[in-house]
């Protein structure tokens, strides 16, 4: 099963960009979004942005997940 999850866009170079969650860095790509900058909250599948999120809806996504893995 794949999951796509928000990250925090902390680096842009061109199509390449790091994301960051919990401290996580994780590299991807962004040609899927219009005009991604730093400070973007995403969301990741697969090693690509696929949406741009806002604030509150990446933490309460991030809530979501942190719940369930809790339950498990």
């Amino acid at each position: 099963m794949c999951l796509a999850v928000p990250l925090k866009l902390t680096k842009i170079d061109g199509n390449d960009a790091v994301g960051e969650l919990d401290g996580i860095q994780r590299r991807i790509r962004v040609d899927f979004l219009k005009n991604p900058q730093p400070g973007d909250y995403i969301i990741a599948h697969a090693g690509f942005a696929i949406e741009k999120l806002n604030e509150q809806q990446a933490l309460d996504n991030l809530q979501a997940l942190r719940e369930v893995a809790d339950a498990l």
